[in-house]
């Protein structure tokens, strides 16, 4: 008897010890769970996730709680026979037809949400993303500028074998680029994503969807962003080599001011980073012809 006791008040340390530890982290769920961004795109997502973590949670209390209570009402040490039974025909039949439900449930929001990820009518401009080895071209449609985006200076010179330089002294170190695509706030946005090369991900969690960019596809999605602000993300698929060193910066600026943006690179001469991106587009279409 004092051995069993001596066991439970074991158990019962460890069990408030978890606790301890996993308080702060359960005090600010923040720390642990998804952003919920900046987008009304993003904050459904977040919406669905938190709809579909609470019904997970109840099933867990529900089913581990049926399990913990028959294990300690039906011990052994206290006499308990197992029962002798094959089946039952009732209990199967619940078991398939709640969690029918359950899924149902789940099903009808997680719908609606990708319905509405995908339904890119009605937008007020349109956005090419294109992906390349390794850096990302874009292409504001029916606006005339196009222009290529690659990690910016510091951070290449940084992360060479050799270079000296740390990348602590690096701000955002490998999270900037030399052009940053630049998107007016509370306006609808469509974006026509491709790669010229190898499947890439265009990917800016803020924006709460990634997409793959895939050659000889065109792949769509949407966003309206709601506050200004500089929104950072990065290829999300192993494309190779530089992988790592695609970043994605958007920033979000008023509308007046994006239009201001337009009219200066409507303004300037052909860039050679806007030649590079006809060059890129010239090579892949000579392959395609071939």
């Amino acid at each position: 008897m004092m051995m069993r006791i001596g066991r439970l008040s074991r158990e019962v340390a460890f069990g408030m010890l978890l606790l301890m530890m996993a308080g702060p982290a359960l005090a600010d769920l923040t720390l642990i769970n998804m952003t919920q961004g900046v987008t009304e795109m993003s904050r459904q997502v977040f919406d669905l996730h938190m709809t579909i973590f609470w019904i997970t949670v109840a099933i867990g209390v529900v089913v581990f709680g049926a399990m913990f209570y028959s294990i300690f009402r039906h011990r052994k040490s206290r006499g308990v026979k197992p029962a002798k039974f094959h089946h039952s025909t009732a209990v199967e039949i619940v078991w398939t037809i709640i969690p029918l439900f359950i899924l149902v449930g789940m099903a009808i929001p997680a719908t609606r949400v990708l319905i509405d990820l995908n339904d890119t009518s009605d937008a007020e401009m349109t956005v090419k993303v294109t992906g390349y080895q390794w850096f990302w071209g874009y292409e504001y449609i029916d606006e005339n500028v196009q222009f290529l985006s690659r990690l910016d200076a510091e951070s290449d010179r940084a992360r060479q074998l050799g270079s000296g330089i740390s990348p602590a002294s690096v701000p955002y170190y490998l999270e900037n680029v030399d052009n940053r695509l630049v998107l007016p706030v509370d306006t609808r946005v469509r974006f026509q994503i491709t790669a010229a090369d190898v499947i890439h991900s265009w990917w800016v969690p803020d924006f709460g969807w990634k997409l793959d960019a895939i050659p000889g596809f065109v792949n769509e999605a949407w966003t309206q962003i709601d506050e200004p602000g500089i929104y950072r993300g990065r290829c999300a698929e192993l494309c190779g080599r530089d992988h790592a060193f695609m970043p994605i910066v958007v920033e979000a600026v008023e509308k007046e001011e994006f239009e201001a943006w337009l009219i200066a690179q409507r303004g300037e001469a052909p860039s050679e980073q806007n030649a590079a991106v006809e060059n890129e587009d010239d090579t892949a279409d000579a392959v395609a012809a071939r």
